[in-house]
């Protein structure tokens, strides 16, 4: 591990530190993590209904259904990877980057900034909408965006259970170690949030060998 990883700033605390001089823009850019739920399980149950009156074969909607969640799990990767960490030059490449993302890594206990705020979650849910709608036939888009949506309420829920929850054994726990590392070891590596998966396919794995049990938070170390 690189020295410059391990002196990066970390802070624990669960207060929210402020990004925005604007008292508009500040409130804009914290949430409850509760707030994803009230806004998109009404949209997947209208999903869900939808798509159960496509008339597939139950087949259909069981691989529909699969490939929604794994699209999410790409989608959830590639934002986090190449968008998320994406570092432009300069000093308001710097500050883009601290207000995207960097805050999350200088301070990953905050409790009001660990789901994507409606801020962002709204305009985004509205473009992947639009974007799969344009591609997908009308009888497996249901379906398909309402796992789609639902893979995302995984991620955005687990992602705050993560930083805030003691996971004691079992997967829940291997899942919050490899988030863990990634924060507090090795944030070059170990993109995926609610699964692994494309880590291990793409090559962002950690490198064991630089793994160090000290450094993670005391209740997660292996």
């Amino acid at each position: 591990m690189s020295r410059n990883t391990r002196k990066k700033f970390k802070s624990n605390s669960q207060e929210s530190v402020r990004m925005f001089k604007s008292n508009l823009l500040e409130p804009l850019s914290k949430v409850h993590y509760t707030v994803p739920l009230f806004l998109f399980i009404p949209v997947i149950l209208y999903c869900l209904y939808r798509c159960l009156n496509a008339g597939l074969w139950w087949w259909e909607y069981l691989v529909t259904f699969i490939i929604g969640l794994v699209v999410w799990t790409l989608t959830e990767y590639i934002m986090h990877r190449y968008v998320f960490h994406c570092e432009l030059p300069g000093e308001i490449g710097k500050r883009l980057h601290f207000i995207i993302h960097g805050v999350h890594h200088d301070y990953p206990s905050d409790r009001l900034r660990l789901v994507m705020p409606p801020s962002l979650s709204i305009p985004l849910a509205i473009g992947f909408y639009y974007f799969f709608r344009f591609i997908i036939p009308l009888s497996y888009f249901w379906c398909f965006f309402a796992a789609f949506l639902i893979g995302y309420l995984v991620y955005d829920i687990g992602h705050y259970a993560m930083h805030h929850f003691n996971f004691k054994s079992g997967i829940f726990k291997r899942i919050k170690q490899h988030h863990m590392l990634h924060h507090y070891q090795q944030p070059e590596k170990g993109y995926g949030v609610s699964s692994p998966l494309w880590d291990h396919i793409l090559g962002s794995v950690f490198d064991k060998a630089q793994s160090v049990k000290t450094d993670l938070p005391r209740g997660i170390r292996k």
